[in-house]
């Protein structure tokens, strides 16, 4: 198995630092607002590395966090006239509400910086005499970024080209330009704790450093995040805890890609941030799974009005060849454990699946591969011939066992697809403002008229509804509609 480690820059075999055992921690969500699919993408790609890890066998303990405690949420709680830690609770409420709505793996753990003053302070404290930190007049610490010979070795940064890419003007009692504030003074009206720096709260890149520590260690296998962390918080939290344990602080770091929106940075003030809530309310969880991991989590995501779209009939492609394989697979009783095909597709979904996975998690190759599974598998059933229908059920049986064995890794699959099939039939009636009787009365007009071989009117009424983004297929057991924008989606 290998992993992009961002610290060399480069694919590295992955070996944990015990044997069998994984220790991830991902930086969550500073909850100052609802949830944006940014967040919801990240959730998914850590999920799915924990699933992945612990599907080949690992014992991980993931954690993840909440900045409960930042500017951003003071200055929100203030607007709204809260206490500034209830305000947070509030919202991590309605962070979890919609992680369970997309249908995310919990991490182990999930801790808040709020709960972890004690140990922040200790932290902090055992900086400054170790002398990597120093507290100023006003009650502020400041990380010594020069006190850390290797500042940088991961952003790939040179500290002098960063001290001259800030402003002169310094923060009263700072020494340097490029130190960072481990604790902040408190200023009028915002919440502190006691200290011994005086009343305050912690800086944000130092929670992370002390969650770690306190959860699952000195040394940990994978730290997750954004790539927009990487630098500084990222860079930071190393610094700050490799002078403390003088010792590695994690063995690989992984960064997941950022999201775009039409082609521009998702941001409140440009009004194109998209969150998971309204994402939820117009898009199945699976088939924003489905593109939140259709780009390797490395790469950003350019999101296009029509990606969301082109991703539902991905889904219903997918979901209504699983109904027909139920079908067919059922009436033939097929059974995956009995003679199947000895084609290539049925018998090797499983290594696929592991072969693109144990290659970075490489999620896009996974999906893509989904097209060919299922290409085959509706190949079979159109061509079924009358002697071999007992070894296609079979092959089918044995391909979607296969497929939902190792796919549920990346959430999919796991709805009826019936229910699937016909609530998304339902929303693009709505959308095409046209309902199922309308159209199952132009059916049986139809009929009607190819009984009384009035051919023009039945290629009328087809067409109408063809205008309409309804398209008919005539079957052996009659005429079936279906969506014109998700039909055979592959």
């Amino acid at each position: 198995m290998k992993i992009t480690n961002s610290m060399s820059g480069k694919k590295e075999e992955f070996v944990p630092l015990k044997k069998g055992e994984v220790k991830i921690y991902a930086c969550g969500v500073t909850v100052y607002d609802l949830s944006h699919i940014g967040h919801a993408r990240q959730a998914i790609v850590y999920a799915m590395i924990t699933d992945y890890l612990r599907y080949r066998g690992y014992n991980v303990t993931y954690v993840r966090n909440y900045t409960d405690v930042d500017d951003k949420i003071i200055n929100k709680a203030n607007q709204l006239g809260k206490n500034a830690l209830e305000f947070s609770k509030e919202q991590i409420i309605e962070t979890e509400k919609d992680m369970k709505d997309l249908h995310v793996t919990e991490a182990d753990i999930k801790t808040k910086a709020s709960e972890y003053i004690p140990q922040i302070i200790k932290f902090v404290d055992e900086l400054i005499k170790k002398g990597h930190a120093y507290s100023t007049e006003k009650g502020d610490v400041y990380f010594s970024v020069k006190s850390f010979k290797d500042y940088g070795k991961l952003s790939h940064r040179k500290v002098e080209e960063l001290r001259n890419g800030v402003r002169i003007e310094l923060e009263e009692g700072k020494k340097d330009p490029v130190d960072f504030a481990l604790w902040k003074s408190a200023k009028p009206g915002e919440i502190y704790w006691e200290s011994p720096w005086g009343k305050g709260r912690p800086g944000w890149h130092i929670e992370c450093s002390v969650m770690i520590l306190n959860t699952l260690g000195e040394t940990i296998d994978i730290h997750g995040g954004g790539r927009d962390l990487l630098f500084p918080h990222h860079e930071n939290e190393l610094a700050q805890s490799e002078s403390l344990t003088d010792k590695p602080f994690a063995k690989y770091w992984s960064h997941c890609g950022l999201i775009k929106i039409n082609g521009e940075k998702m941001s409140k003030s440009l009004g194109n941030s998209l969150s998971i809530r309204e994402a939820l309310n117009s898009y199945n969880y699976e088939v924003i799974k489905y593109v939140m991991l259709s780009k390797h989590y490395s790469s950003d995501i350019d999101i296009h009005d029509s990606d969301f779209q082109i991703a539902d009939g991905h889904m219903y492609y997918f979901y209504s060849t699983i109904r027909d394989i139920q079908e067919f697979t059922k009436k033939y009783n097929g059974d995956g454990t009995a003679e199947i095909l000895k084609d290539e597709i049925p018998n090797n979904i499983i290594t696929k699946f592991i072969d693109a996975m144990d290659d970075d998690f490489n999620s896009a190759v996974v999906l893509s591969n989904l097209h060919v599974f299922f290409k085959y598998a509706n190949n079979l059933i159109k061509t079924a011939g009358k002697t071999n229908k007992q070894i296609i059920a079979n092959t089918l049986d044995k391909e979607l066992k296969d497929i939902k064995s190792v796919y549920k890794i990346l959430g999919l699959f796991e709805q009826d697809p019936n229910e699937f099939i016909l609530k998304m039939k339902e929303k693009y009636l709505k959308k095409l403002n046209i309902d199922e009787k309308y159209i199952e009365e132009q059916i049986y007009k139809r009929t009607e008229a190819k009984k009384n071989k009035d051919y023009e009117t039945a290629d009328n009424i087809r067409s109408e509804l063809a205008e309409k983004g309804i398209i008919l297929n005539d079957t052996k057991d009659g005429t079936v509609w279906d969506i014109k924008a998700l039909y055979n989606s592959n």
